[in-house]
């Protein structure tokens, strides 16, 4: 089923408004134990590994995400966002595997 309605799962939704805060520990309590971001083929698993690549990349270089779509297939939900800060800047899609009530993968794909 594909859903391009507004409401995000509990767990897109928290990591996008801790990333927007800049606020890392939420964002980190958004991922399973286990939970990965793979940034381009670049794989950070752990929240330990996670941190190190939001320092450096991501929350670190106080990211914006503004929301202009989503969408739900499955387990999986991708979001189209304008990205801002002092890091990339531009369009960006962010597929967001949720397993329970966390992030088991945040996938930067476009």
């Amino acid at each position: 089923m594909t859903s391009s309605g507004s409401t995000l799962p509990t767990a897109v939704a928290a990591a996008l408004a801790a990333a927007n805060a800049g606020n890392t520990e939420d964002f980190l309590r958004s991922f399973a134990d286990d939970g990965a971001v793979d940034d381009w083929g670049r794989v950070f698993r752990g929240r330990a590994a996670i941190q190190d690549w939001s320092d450096g990349e991501f929350i670190g270089k106080q990211v914006t995400l503004e929301v202009t779509a989503a969408r739900t297939e499955g387990d999986t939900t991708t979001v189209s966002a304008r990205v801002g800060g002092n890091g990339f800047n531009g369009p960006s899609d962010f597929a967001f595997t949720v397993a329970g009530d966390r992030l088991a993968l945040m996938r930067i794909t476009g």
